[in-house]
């Protein structure tokens, strides 16, 4: 790694958008960045971690705080040390509700957490879930910490109607982050 390659956390949760983030990792690599996916249990359920692997280049974190510890370091503390900035894309209802209550019990949470560094969020959900009175509270109480969000936009969701909570475009997030970096 050369000293001005950044180092981006790519925090994947289980969202059908998941699939975008093969195609986000790609353009943050063609940037320049390293990027270091740390995925939750539920977002292995639906991609394996080894095709995160392939397209980073990097290990893929995962699983639970205390899971494959193959080094003396706390992996949540060094993985937040290590970030230039922390992603979270695609972001769920589920991730923003913990990061606003400071629940850390899975290694994405607690690396949040432990980090100093920018963290940029970019949802993506059902309409009804994002508009949500406590969503849209988790949002705004995650902004005035300081949290950067950029919003989902307005397409045909899992679910088959038509509403905001698709994951905004690749090209949009990679010029979001670049503004951070």
């Amino acid at each position: 790694m050369s000293k001005t390659e950044k180092n981006i956390i790519l925090g994947i949760t289980a969202s059908i958008a998941i699939y975008k983030s093969c195609g986000l990792i790609r353009r943050l690599r063609e940037c320049g960045w390293a990027v270091h996916v740390v995925m939750t249990k539920e977002a292995e359920e639906m991609i394996r971690p080894v095709v995160f692997r392939s397209l980073s280049g990097n290990r893929v974190y995962s699983a639970g705080i205390f899971d494959h510890q193959d080094t003396w370091s706390i992996e949540h503390v060094a993985l937040a040390q290590k970030a230039d900035l922390i992603l979270i894309a695609p972001a769920t209802a589920n991730i923003i509700a913990k990061l606003a209550a400071g629940i850390c019990d899975d290694l994405l949470s607690c690396t949040v957490c432990a980090s100093k560094t920018k963290v940029l969020i970019a949802p993506a959900m059902n309409e009804n879930m994002y508009n949500h009175k406590i969503t849209q509270s988790n949002i705004a109480k995650l902004k005035s910490c300081g949290y950067k969000f950029i919003l989902p936009h307005k397409g045909l969701l899992a679910c088959g109607v038509v509403g905001a909570g698709c994951l905004a475009e690749t090209v949009d997030i990679v010029k979001e982050v670049k503004k951070l970096l």
